[in-house]
């Protein structure tokens, strides 16, 4: 069983959860961008959230099957038709063998994740089958895909959603999906002026206390060099602390730093292991999947909250998502 790419898309790698545990040892997490869209494109296929997943970014793939497989598209809206036929988003689908399924541009967001089940063939590096594009390791061949590449799945076994969508199959041509889906109204979707609540970062005090509401206060726009390493903002330059430079520390996702030209930098998957520009603000775990969805050219103003506030607003998206899990695997068995 195999994919072959026809067409690769503006950026398309291959993703999981990332490799947790080793920035001491230089080694960058990367990982999906947006952890929601990711495992939730995994459960819809019976696959556990950690198994690597295609994140296409902007513009996506095309993509021909070899042999019959279920999928599921979850994230950014980027058009995607088998045959010419509209594929839905957000449930899972049977594609027949043969089939091309073809992406178009994101019409909201910019990224979207292909999950399969059973997942994708590839070797695991340091326990993770993500991509890390700086050191040329992980996912398909350590880069991005091409034109002319064949992925390898993994056989499915007789369980969950391909045992189910088998027998839809029966009496549909083509594709074959549920009549059901993922509702998104639950789920957070980009704005016009996108709101991202952050934290205060380690050097929150060190900032005078007007550089830290004009931080909050401000405007920003995503500007197109911008990728999965960081977020590079446009807006009213903050003014650089005395002694702008600090000791280089570990880092994290989210991380808001201000190099000397005041203009904001949010670290994102493919991030530095550490930094030595001052950390103002953290953008909260509740709104990386937010983050991770702007495009460039977009509006964001960061609103501060409490770290109690992000805990009970992260475990309450975590409930959330449990139910929607629970949900699906009584769908699906």
């Amino acid at each position: 069983m195999n994919v072959v790419v026809e067409r690769p898309g503006l950026l398309t790698t291959l993703q999981d959860l990332g490799r947790s545990g080793r920035q001491h040892l230089g080694v960058p997490v990367n990982g999906a961008m947006d952890e929601v869209s990711h495992r939730m494109a995994n459960w819809l296929v019976g696959n556990d959230d950690g198994e690597a997943t295609l994140e296409m970014t902007l513009a996506g793939p095309t993509l021909v099957f070899g042999a019959d497989a279920v999928i599921a598209v979850c994230g950014a809206g980027m058009s995607a038709k088998v045959d010419g036929e509209v594929l839905p988003q957000w449930r899972p689908v049977r594609v027949p063998a043969r089939a091309r399924l073809a992406f178009g541009r994101a019409r909201w967001g910019s990224r979207a994740y292909l999950a399969v089940a059973a997942g994708f063939d590839v070797p695991a590096v340091m326990q993770s089958r993500s991509t890390a594009l700086l050191g040329g390791y992980g996912g398909f061949r350590g880069r991005a895909l091409r034109k002319g590449d064949v992925l390898d799945l993994r056989s499915p076994d007789e369980a969950h959603t391909v045992r189910w969508i088998g027998l839809l199959s029966r009496t549909h041509r083509g594709l074959a999906y549920p009549s059901w889906s993922v509702s998104r109204a639950r789920l957070p979707r980009p704005q016009t002026l996108q709101t991202i609540r952050v934290l205060q970062g380690r050097h929150w005090q060190a900032f005078p206390v007007a550089v830290r509401d004009q931080l909050i206060q401000g405007e920003y726009r995503v500007l197109p060099d911008s990728d999965r390493m960081g977020f590079r903002l446009e807006g009213q330059a903050l003014e650089a602390r005395r002694g702008n430079d600090v000791l280089s520390e570990g880092v994290v996702m989210g991380a808001v730093q201000v190099p000397p030209g005041g203009q904001p930098i949010v670290l994102m998957a493919d991030r530095q292991t550490a930094g030595g520009y001052p950390v103002i603000a953290v953008v909260a775990s509740i709104d990386l999947p937010l983050m991770a969805q702007l495009a460039p050219g977009d509006r964001l103003h960061f609103e501060l909250i409490t770290l109690e506030q992000s805990y009970v607003e992260l475990a309450a998206r975590e409930r959330k998502l449990g139910m929607i899990r629970e949900a699906l695997w009584a769908r699906l068995r």
